[in-house]
């Protein structure tokens, strides 16, 4: 199996370097390299290495600035997508993508399932969606797995983000009435290894749009909570719960955007684990790396 890997230097990306390996050659392409606002070039780029696999794990995932970015925002999320999953129908390639929770309204108060409408509420999501539907209308086999509050131990990311936070500041206000399933960047890449593998022999028996997030459901106020119980910052900040109103930002964020992983599990026989326990194993990676160094040095 020949597998091209678009986008290898973000969260996802990275862990997809390594869970992909023992399927096959994996050919992983980032910037200079990958530019997706030359369609042209992405065309020969693709054609170039006639895979049998695309994985897209590239995306432009500043909320907030695609609300006054969403030109750039649209031809990545999109566009590039969309152009990508039809040179795939040509090569007779599975196409893989990720999408987000964003695409859904969140004023449900029960998981979404993959039959439920989308409503984004912002430009992200908007064009998020536009791309899983330019993807199913190309007429590739695809899998598009829609993920949620990405997080790990590299990158930009909320982890990271509170963790550094904790060293500048003796209190954080963090908001508590937004629900979602923290998720592993690795896991995410774990799942789509898996799924690649399950679908390679039968791509078309397999296409559709996929929920792969952690288990369970937390704010972002206890996520943080969660994170300092298990990293324990010395002085630990305290932490005060605020509502959306109290913070607010640019694009609008949905209030509960947990998804159901049942249609997952069913085709593909996993679950990912739950929150608590992915966070878990993030922070016994990041303890063991340190170590490493520390031993190293």
């Amino acid at each position: 199996m020949r597998i091209l890997l678009l986008g290898k230097i973000g969260q996802v990306g990275f862990e997809l370097l390594r869970t992909l390996a023992p399927l096959g050659e994996v050919v992983a392409v980032d910037q200079p390299d990958l530019d997706f606002l030359n369609l042209p070039g992405l065309g020969e780029l693709v054609r170039g290495h006639s895979p049998n696999v695309i994985v897209n794990a590239a995306a432009y995932t500043a909320v907030d600035r695609a609300e006054s970015d969403s030109s750039l925002c649209r031809a990545i999320n999109a566009t590039a997508p969309g152009f990508v999953a039809e040179e795939a129908k040509k090569l007779n390639a599975l196409f893989v993508h990720y999408s987000t929770d964003y695409v859904y309204p969140g004023n449900k108060s029960t998981p979404y399932t993959e039959e439920d409408n989308p409503g984004p509420l912002a430009v992200y999501g908007r064009t998020k969606l536009e791309g899983d539907r330019l993807i199913q209308q190309s007429g590739a086999n695809y899998l598009i797995f829609r993920t949620a509050w990405v997080y790990g131990a590299r990158g930009a990311n909320f982890l990271r983000t509170m963790l550094r936070l904790a060293k500048e500041r003796p209190e954080l206000r963090i908001v508590s009435d937004q629900i979602g399933a923290p998720t592993w960047s690795r896991m995410i890449a774990e799942g789509t290894a898996h799924s690649i593998a399950r679908a390679a022999d039968n791509p078309a028996g397999y296409s559709g749009v996929y929920h792969l997030t952690a288990g369970g459901e937390t704010s972002w106020f206890g996520f943080t909570q969660a994170i300092f119980d298990l990293f324990n910052p010395q002085p630990r900040p305290t932490l005060i719960p605020i509502t959306t109103d109290q913070y607010p930002t640019p694009a609008k964020r949905p209030a509960y955007s947990v998804l159901s992983n049942d249609k997952f599990a069913r085709v593909f026989g996993a679950r990912l684990p739950d929150w608590k326990r992915q966070l878990e194993l993030v922070a016994a990676d990041i303890i063991s790396e340190q170590i490493t160094l520390a031993a190293s040095r």
